[in-house]
């Protein structure tokens, strides 16, 4: 279930508002979290909502059992370890079991027949979220949780379920017993709800028609302005495609009295690449710095082992972004740029704002083409189409994808300058300016009522467009 649909907007989100909240106890409300969190996961897949309760149990269990040792014991760190293994091995199997074959098959030549494993979405999300819990139940950074349904409504809390942002349990912690559901507060949520509602429907799904149109062509037929315009497009899909479910995650928390942390932190206004990545996906970030990273031994270690850590780490994160190649290389790509950014070149464009910031979107655009790309091939095609390689093209190709129905190009052109507009803290700094005079209030209520509105007229008339990082 998508919550940019119209059976989430206008079924099961009230229907569940309407029972969590005639339930005047805290754990009861969890409880209705939970019931909710698993219809809401079985909706779509009815049979994997089974693997969900085995990781709840499961990893239920084996907190218990690190927590009752000693810190540091061989016990505890045993128990430590097969978590650690089991949940890896999940995601191995379901989501890299045909990847690993399919790389063995081409280093062997051997015909090993590739499984076909259907990937449960979100188990990259919430496998990582129920690991971080475990873990500082190892470390002493949480009280273990004793109760399984608590712990359930943690894990399976629909809004951050299946597409993050992830959620620590130290987070939510105090929440889960004791927090305080207000108007102003359901309010508050309601209107960033909107607000990552908009950026989807209105921002990311206009700019997916372009990028899709666009790159169903051969780069030969592109050539480099077709490029540039579906990466720009891309740029901002993207971007306000995850943002937007961020928003929107982060809005249904707060309407239930849970403050989950931001996850972007316009990104696309940062000076450098490592900058870029301190505000993009913060909670995957932090994640791999504190569970990975830093226990490599981050940078207080000699050049040559800091590199490795960095590229375990980056080699790590393409590799949860999917079983492909093309992520595999997209991890390296940044690897190579943030080691040579800090040790080469980082000090001098440091000094230069303008240029620093022109660096790093290039670095960031020509990264979102592996990305994008669908395979190895594609990514040689079209950067070299970006850098002219095909020359023109066909620029009647990219003109007939944006103007391919009536009033669409103008729209086209409207939301691209939007979202370039609304990359940048313009928004928040004159919501500041507006709350000044005593008139934010308003404007803000009134923006979110006009945005919803030609958000359900597109719902109601639109295609299906599912969220990016529902992949991963």
């Amino acid at each position: 279930m998508l919550f940019s649909s119209l059976p989430f907007l206008f079924l099961f989100l009230p229907l569940f508002f309407v029972v969590y909240f005639a339930c005047k106890k805290r754990y009861a409300r969890n409880i209705v979290l939970l019931v909710f969190s698993l219809i809401f996961y079985a909706w779509g897949e009815p049979l994997y909502i089974f693997l969900m309760i085995f990781s709840i149990a499961f990893n239920y269990v084996f907190a218990l059992l690190i927590a009752r040792e000693e810190r540091g014991s061989a016990k505890a760190k045993a128990y430590m370890a097969v978590d650690v293994v089991v949940n890896l091995l999940l995601i191995g199997v379901f989501k890299y079991a045909g990847f690993f074959v399919e790389c063995v098959n081409a280093v062997t030549r051997l015909n090993i027949p590739v499984p076909q494993i259907a990937l449960p979405i979100g188990i990259s999300f919430y496998t990582f979220q129920i690991l971080s819990y475990v873990v500082d139940v190892y470390r002493g950074d949480v009280e273990v949780q004793k109760d399984i349904f608590m712990l359930g409504a943690y894990l399976s809390g629909f809004p951050q379920l299946i597409a993050g942002p992830i959620v620590r349990y130290q987070t939510i912690a105090e929440e889960l017993v004791d927090r305080q559901e207000t108007l102003d507060e359901f309010a508050d949520g309601m209107r960033r709800f909107i607000c990552g509602l908009a950026k989807k429907v209105l921002i990311a799904n206009t700019m997916a028609q372009v990028v899709d149109g666009i790159l169903s062509y051969s780069a030969a037929d592109y050539g480099i302005v077709g490029a540039w315009v579906a990466m720009l497009a891309y740029t901002m899909q993207i971007y306000y495609d995850f943002s937007g479910y961020s928003d929107m995650a982060i809005g249904l928390g707060r309407m239930m009295g849970f403050h989950y942390l931001e996850n972007f932190d316009y990104p696309y206004i940062a000076k450098t690449v490592n900058e870029f990545w301190r505000r993009w996906h913060i909670s995957l970030s932090t994640f791999f710095r504190d569970y990975l990273y830093i226990p490599l031994g981050g940078n207080r270690v000699s050049t040559p082992r800091w590199v490795l850590n960095m590229f375990i780490v980056w080699a790590c994160t393409g590799l949860w972004h999917g079983a492909s190649m093309n992520f595999v290389i997209w991890g390296i790509y940044y690897c190579v740029i943030l080691v040579l950014e800090r040790l080469v070149w980082g000090k001098y464009i440091s000094k230069v704002p303008a240029v620093g910031h022109i660096y790093t979107k290039l670095c960031v655009i020509f990264g979102w083409v592996i990305f994008r790309a669908e395979s190895l091939s594609m990514i040689g095609e079209i950067m070299r189409a970006m850098v002219g390689g095909y020359g023109l093209g066909g620029a009647e190709i990219p003109a007939s994808i944006v103007l391919q129905r009536s009033g669409f190009g103008m729209q086209f052109i409207i939301m691209f300058v939007v979202a370039v507009v609304l990359s940048a803290p313009v928004s928040k700094l004159l919501k500041k300016k507006l709350e000044g005079i005593g008139v934010g209030g308003i404007l803000t209520d009134a923006a979110a009522i006009a945005a919803l509105i030609p958000c359900v007229i597109e719902l109601a008339i639109g295609s299906y467009n599912p969220f990016i990082y529902f992949r991963f």
